[in-house]
């Protein structure tokens, strides 16, 4: 289960984390489910599914990315993750028991995932304007989670009328900064609740920041899933390890989303339990002065200090001018049956 009242839902994205080698790949699902994640998500495509092998001006990437200098081309024949992996690296998880799903990039992507029986589905940033992409995915009646960067309002709620007008019933979205990485202040974490109101869909989001910090801030605001890139070591200088967490850092996160999610609680007002030991600290109506039977209090014999034995300090006003019942020693609490 995933949304309101469930715990939040942490997914390690591999990427190109795995460097084409089938070990590496199994080693990054292993200390996924080491380091908290609840899922793995891969990615799905070829170079020749997602661009076509050209070098002219149009296919070059430019310049403020971590892949400047190569074409489109080039970057995803490093970057993809052969497809004869996945039923491997999905057996390796459910022996796990950590979930394993991936993005889709095409049609031919979604027939071959089908087959291999992932649970769910993502659509990348990249690819929420691709309604047919987003129809076939819905169509396969699995819950669908999209990312939403670069996206407006109007081009969401388009990508969220095709997918259930083609049968998906789960649906999440994920706020997303489609910058690599991207800059704290560009992450505007306030869109997490305004997505989830606006169209009654749990929200998380996919974060390509550095550090752990805007993760944990969006649970605070409502984030029910939490996406990162997983590396085993950002020393590597794959395309994608420079704006990943390695998996000491990775568990450090899931460790503060959980304290987080414990924090967040419910609306609460008066003592809680753990509160309890805590109210003998709080002030009350205390004699401070020894007092003779019959003697005026004022506030020279009685003040409003800790502990909390004695009277509320909202009566001090009522107590002065009244007299003490008896003697009262210095130090006692005052209660009414001293007051006369």
């Amino acid at each position: 289960m995933i949304g309101s009242g469930h715990p939040v839902y942490v997914v390690a994205e591999l990427s190109a984390s795995h460097r084409q080698d089938f070990e590496r790949a199994a080693q990054l699902v292993r200390a996924s489910k080491e380091a908290g994640a609840d899922a793995v998500k891969v990615q799905t495509y070829t170079p020749d599914t997602l661009t076509i092998d050209c070098s002219n001006n149009w296919f070059q990437i430019s310049e403020g990315t971590p892949w400047r200098g190569h074409t489109l081309y080039e970057l995803y024949r490093e970057a993809y993750m052969p497809w004869e992996w996945l039923p491997r690296l999905r057996t390796l998880a459910l022996e796990l028991n950590v979930d394993l799903f991936s993005t889709a990039y095409d049609t031919s992507a979604v027939d071959f995932l089908e087959q291999a029986g992932v649970p769910a589905y993502k659509l990348a940033s990249f690819e929420i304007v691709d309604l047919a992409l987003v129809r076939r995915m819905a169509r396969t009646g699995k819950p669908l989670i999209m990312s939403t960067g670069m996206a407006s309002l109007g081009e969401i709620e388009a990508a969220i009328n095709c997918a259930r007008d083609a049968g998906a019933k789960q649906m999440a979205l994920l706020k997303c900064t489609s910058s690599y990485p991207a800059r704290a202040e560009d992450m505007n974490l306030r869109a997490i609740p305004h997505l989830a109101e606006t169209f009654s869909l749990p929200v998380g989001i996919s974060d390509h920041s550095l550090g752990v910090t805007v993760p944990t801030a969006a649970v605070a605001l409502g984030a029910c899933i939490v996406e990162k890139h997983l590396t085993l070591s950002r020393s590597l200088e794959g395309p994608d390890d420079a704006y990943s967490l390695e998996p000491s850092e990775f568990k450090a996160m899931v460790d503060q989303i959980r304290i987080a999610e414990k924090a967040l609680g419910k609306v609460h007002y008066g003592i809680t339990e753990a509160e309890i030991k805590s109210l003998a600290f709080r002030r009350s109506l205390f004699v401070v002065r020894d007092v003779t039977a019959g003697e005026v209090f004022s506030e020279e014999n009685i003040r409003s200090i800790r502990p909390s034995y004695g009277l509320p300090p909202r009566y001090l006003t009522d107590i002065l001018g009244r007299k003490a019942s008896r003697r009262i020693a210095r130090g006692t609490p005052l209660t009414w049956d001293l007051v006369a």
